[in-house]
């Protein structure tokens, strides 16, 4: 369904029934709602939350900006490395606005935010943004943002500046698969017949190459979040793959130093994906984490 949020219309699923706690999914760069693995959506439901997903601004089937343009990313690039202020066409307190907009179109006054990768970040700044409607905050191999942190391996960036020289359905979600799988790492390796049946359906549902530029540089943008984790009053979760070649795992560790009273939970063999094997590591260490955290609010 779609709810008018932030004065876009943003993409919503809202699974496990009124009631409940919730439980708000943020999902990373160019992802979409249905980007979250089955298993974990139901795992959460089971547990006996509410999960609400949707799709960030120029993503899946929300609004679409492209009326904003794009800017040349390299240039952006090269303005971010010499320490110049990057152009964006929104930033993510935009994005931050537009899943708190989602709150109040639903009419949830508090959720357990949790976001993964780009999601992080904007669920860090919802959380620093509107303290008083967070009652957790769980940050997925995610970073602060903080200058001078690692950023991703060579392979990874040049496989992510490349673009497949045929711009049909075949080429594109093979080209995809390539970026999973380098991402994924080698100790949780998607399925192959599941990642091409996932990204299949993602490319159908949505291809939206623009808004992923525009998301980029978005990201690229956000240099001031680092100052609002001291912000952050809510329990804090952060977790982070131990092989990540995307996000380094360095980048978490930095995120848990700057939220007062933050846990740190290093997962081995964890790239930048989550597969249903990982869903069953992660959600172990998650639910308590979370029914602690409600129980906390509502003693």
């Amino acid at each position: 369904m779609k709810v008018q949020a932030n004065g876009i219309e943003i993409e919503v699923e809202d699974t496990g029934g009124a009631g409940r706690p919730v439980v708000l999914l943020i999902m990373g760069l160019n992802m979409q709602l249905i980007a979250w693995p089955d298993n974990f959506v139901k795992g959460l439901v089971r547990a006996g939350f509410r999960v609400v997903r949707f799709d960030n601004r120029d993503a899946g089937l929300s609004t679409q900006l492209d009326e904003a343009g794009t800017r040349n990313l390299l240039w952006q690039g090269l303005r971010y490395r010499f320490g110049l202020p990057v152009q964006s066409a929104y930033g993510l307190q935009d994005m931050a606005n537009d899943a708190i907009g989602v709150l109040d179109a639903l009419g949830i006054r508090r959720a357990h935010v949790l976001g993964a990768s780009m999601g992080g970040m904007i669920a860090q700044r919802v959380a620093a943004t509107v303290p008083e409607r967070v009652t957790s905050l769980v940050s997925l191999m995610s970073s602060s943002g903080a200058r001078g942190l690692p950023g991703p391996r060579r392979d990874v960036v040049a496989l992510m500046m490349r673009r497949p020289a045929k711009r049909d359905e075949a080429s594109l979600v093979a080209h995809s698969m390539r970026l999973v799988r380098l991402i994924a790492g080698p100790f949780y390796p998607p399925d192959e017949a599941a990642l091409r049946e996932r990204l299949t359906l993602a490319m159908r549902r949505a291809y939206r190459p623009q808004g992923l530029m525009r998301q980029i540089a978005a990201v690229a943008a956000d240099t001031g979040r680092v100052k609002l984790l001291a912000r952050i009053t809510s329990p804090t979760l952060v977790m982070h793959g131990d092989v990540d070649p995307l996000v380094p795992i360095a980048c978490g560790q930095d995120t848990v130093r700057r939220i007062a009273g933050a846990q740190f939970v290093a997962i081995p063999g964890m790239g930048h994906d989550l597969t249903p094997q990982l869903t069953e590591i992660l959600l172990p260490q998650m639910v308590p984490f979370l029914k602690a955290a409600e129980k906390s609010r509502t003693a």
